[in-house]
């Protein structure tokens, strides 16, 4: 779950972590407000939106006065970036940076721990520094049972600063923001950027954060701030009715069941050149009502040209699913074309009730595929 920049800084100001004044804003006249209230004569004008790239797209603004604020305020409400439509901005202090830095917490599951990354290479894509200049980058591996010590936390702290101040002053800092990754159960905690201000204060002036969707149980106020996707409401839907659906945006959609069986699935789509829609797994059971359920959440995706059905019959036999998908069916109308693939217990018995329906019939899982994706071209 990912929550906004501004509520992301609340977090950290609830932690000690020291950030800059920031008013969030949904109107121009809301925007001219909080320029008052912060009686300072430059600010930033920052879109909110679940994404990033937002400079780059425009959504980030200095404004030198009133004027320049109502213009930037007015163009980046209502702005869209990557497909999000920015409904509210953040409007805070312009602060006098000195260098900027990058710090975060993300869960590696490499060493089966949370990580700590460090930057002297602030503001920028971290992606692009590790692609062009990965030794700039510091990683530490935190153990869990020690967490974040002093000591630990001063090592990294010089990675970034050479000034003894300064390095005590974001130590703090990584302790807090550590502090907060973990007792929240975040997924990440990242400071980009964590700047040194001409005045020698390290201050977070951009904040962003994600949530262990499993966890939010034991995260009530956290919950309350989640704001799904149609995406990811439609995920959120499937879960409820049984299914584990993660939209992909190819051209296939997939219905399998067993997670590994539709991993190996979408792998089989790469490889024949095609584009999984989706991963689906419905599970062991031949209900008709379930695969009609989940033939509606394909079908829902304008993308999907062809569904392709991947079924193995283990405890649950060919001709049960086959009688299901027959009576699904009878209630689908659609034009998309159907592959289904059987195989396990009884499959000769279940591909013979499916002949004659319509329905394109395969033996095996690499067949299934080629006709797919053939359907695709």
């Amino acid at each position: 779950m990912k929550i906004h920049e501004y509520q992301a800084k609340e977090l950290f100001a609830t932690y000690g972590i020291p950030v800059d004044r920031s008013i969030v804003c949904r109107s121009v006249e809301d925007a001219v407000k909080a320029y008052s209230q912060l009686d300072s004569q430059k600010v930033i004008v920052k879109a909110q939106v679940h994404t990033g790239g937002r400079g780059k797209a425009g959504g980030v603004k200095l404004a030198n006065g009133e004027v320049e604020l109502r213009k930037h305020a007015a163009a980046i409400l209502g702005m869209d970036i990557k497909g999000f439509t920015v409904d509210r901005i953040l409007v805070g202090q312009a602060i006098n940076i000195e260098k900027e830095y990058y710090v975060s917490y993300v869960i590696d599951r490499k060493s089966k721990s949370a990580i700590l990354m460090l930057s002297k290479e602030g503001g920028m894509d971290i992606e692009e520094v590790a692609r062009i200049s990965p030794e700039k980058i510091h990683k530490f591996v935190i153990d869990p049972s020690t967490g974040m010590p002093d000591y630990l936390a001063r090592e990294a702290a010089f990675k970034l600063f050479d000034d003894i101040k300064q390095v005590r002053q974001a130590a703090v800092i990584l302790q807090k923001l550590y502090k907060l990754f973990i007792s929240t159960d975040a997924s990440l905690a990242e400071i980009n950027p964590l700047v040194l201000t001409k005045e020698g204060e390290i201050m977070a002036i951009d904040a962003k954060m994600t949530f262990d969707d499993n966890a939010l149980f034991r995260h009530s106020k956290i919950a309350t701030l989640n704001e799904p996707t149609e995406e990811e409401k439609k995920e959120q839907n499937a879960k409820n009715k049984g299914f584990s659906y993660v939209n992909l945006g190819g051209e296939i959609g997939c219905m399998v069941n067993g997670a590994g069986l539709a991993m190996a699935t979408m792998d089989l789509i790469k490889l024949y050149g095609g584009n999984p829609a989706n991963f689906l797994d419905i599970g062991g059971s031949s209900n008709p009502t379930k695969v009609i359920e989940a033939m509606k959440l394909l079908l829902s995706d304008q993308n999907v040209k062809v569904v392709l059905i991947n079924i193995f019959g283990g405890i649950t036999r060919c001709d049960d699913v086959a009688k299901g998908l027959l009576e699904a069916f009878k209630q689908i109308k659609t034009d998309i074309p159907v592959v289904i693939r059987l195989t396990g217990t009884n499959e000769k018995e279940g591909r013979a009730l499916l002949q004659g329906s319509g329905l394109h019939v395969a033996e095996t899982m690499g067949e299934a595929t080629e006709k797919a994706v053939s359907m695709c071209q």
